[in-house]
């Protein structure tokens, strides 16, 4: 049976998936969002939402625009949220503000109109440093990287010998060890989701996503995923800057694989008061994945910049254990990386403009202090 469903900052790029998935499976559709320009630049709606998709512009914050949104809906999926690790830890009061206060003033109008269930967008980042097993095969939860001492010392975390730590999928038992302000508030927006929807007959679900990738991302967001940043230096004809080493290990899911995991999460009766991890289940080096992002766009030339320096916030390695989720969601990825990046290749070509901020962005870290 068609069911409402509200999706809060849906004009995003998750957003535009998720709401592309609903109304072809016949559900009605309402987004809220504000459209900022550092997402959307001047679009008045975004392309690739649906036009049987009701946008309403609005501030996730103004607790009249969200009443009004959540009346008459039956489920919402709540994206709202400013992103970006590295900005967050400037622009902490905004950060704060759009996801936790934001998150607050939804709960605060669904207290007086309840839905059937609310599945929120967690992140991988709360977990900050994922699983390692060290030599002695023992699994280490907490780990913390320590600064680096001299230019020689190793990117990746030690044991208590010094000896180099492998990491090993994360499942979602492992406690949170929160890195960045992003982190923290995505763990807020988490925790306030399950606290306060079964409170009120609601039922709560959260998922903690990977790094998402595909057609639609905002080429001109220096804080939007690391693809699609790579692909807007490929497309100015210049190349990616990696931090680190480049051999810090990432998963990275298709967007319409994350669509999928946010409808069987709407869906699947076993899945309230849960949270799980979405990805695809494959991990990769970041320098292994802008060489074959260059090579998909037909810019192999364009060899990686090493940073050879950390920003504040970043972790080493995090990988998913995606067992809960195949098991609980039915969650299967199902998009083939290679094909993926092909997709994607063939979407930035076709882009009048991709402006690169990566420069801007890298010397308002370098500024604060925030990369070493």
């Amino acid at each position: 049976m068609p069911q409402t469903i509200l999706i809060t900052g849906g004009a995003g790029f998750i957003g535009r998936a998720v709401a592309r998935a609903l109304v072809a499976r016949g559900d009605r559709v309402r987004v809220l969002d504000r459209l900022i320009e550092q997402v959307h630049g001047d679009r008045v709606r975004p392309e690739g939402l649906p036009d049987a998709v009701e946008l309403r512009i609005g501030d996730i914050r103004d607790g009249r625009a969200v009443a009004e949104a959540v009346a008459g809906v039956d489920a919402v999926i709540h994206l709202a949220a400013e992103v970006g690790v590295g900005q967050s830890m400037y622009d902490v009061d905004r950060y704060v503000a759009v996801n936790d206060h934001g998150t607050a003033v939804l709960f605060q109008a669904l207290i007086e109109r309840p839905v059937r269930r609310v599945v929120v967008a967690s992140s991988m980042s709360v977990y900050g440093e994922g699983l390692y097993r060290g030599a002695d095969g023992r699994v280490r939860e907490q780990v913390v990287r320590q600064p680096r001492s001299r230019p020689d010392a190793p990117w990746d975390p030690l044991d208590e010998e010094g000896r180099p730590l492998v990491p090993v999928p994360t499942p979602e038992w492992k406690r949170p060890a929160l890195a960045s302000v992003y982190a923290l508030t995505k763990y807020a927006q988490e925790r306030l989701t399950l606290m306060l929807a079964p409170a009120y007959g609601m039922e709560g679900v959260g998922l903690r996503l990977w790094n998402a990738y595909g057609p639609g991302q905002a080429l001109s967001n220096p804080y939007t995923g690391v693809l699609a940043i790579f692909a807007s230096r490929l497309h100015n004809g210049v190349p990616p800057v990696i931090f680190e080493d480049g051999h810090q290990r990432r998963d990275f899911v298709q967007v319409d694989d994350v669509a999928q995991a946010f409808l069987l999460a709407l869906d699947r009766p076993k899945a309230a008061g849960q949270v799980y991890n979405i990805g695809s289940g494959e991990d990769r080096s970041v320098r292994e994945v802008a060489a074959l992002l260059a090579r998909a766009m037909g810019r192999p030339d364009l060899t990686p910049e090493i940073a050879g320096k950390a920003r504040a916030g970043d972790i080493r390695h995090c990988i998913p254990d995606l067992t809960k989720a195949r098991d609980e969601l039915g969650y299967r990825p199902a998009r083939d990386f290679t094909d993926g990046l092909t997709e994607l290749a063939a979407w930035v070509a076709a882009q009048e403009e991709a402006r690169d901020r990566v420069e801007e962005a890298r010397r308002e870290l370098d500024r604060r202090g925030l990369v070493a």
